[in-house]
């Protein structure tokens, strides 16, 4: 009798997994979110979506003295960066965060 009480258990715990997994994946790809893993393959932005990286030539000494022309130039250099973060057209859209402007390969 313990093999059956057994044999039934696993098979309704199987049961609950294959129907709250169903249920998940329904819910997953009827909200759109299937849409959104960038992960996969098929799903990666076109190169229209994607925005030219923003390269910068300067680099700020690890040694060295710190005076009034070094600073000045670091400030110069900032104040650039500052500018380009404000000619954003849509600051708080996905597009700072997109793979191309992380410097993130495409894979491909």
């Amino acid at each position: 009798m313990g093999n059956k009480n057994l044999l039934i258990l696993g098979i309704i715990s199987v049961g609950i997994a294959i129907i709250t997994t169903t249920v998940s994946l329904v819910i997953y790809h009827n909200s759109g979110d299937i849409y959104l893993d960038r992960s996969r393959p098929g799903y990666l932005p076109d190169e229209s979506e994607a925005q030219p990286k923003i390269e910068s030539n300067y680099s700020f000494g690890t040694s060295g003295q710190i005076n009034l022309e070094v600073l000045d130039e670091y400030i110069k250099y900032y104040e650039e960066n500052v500018d380009m973060i404000d000619d954003l057209e849509a600051p708080f859209s996905n597009t700072p965060l997109s793979d191309e402007a992380l410097g993130i390969p495409s894979g491909e």
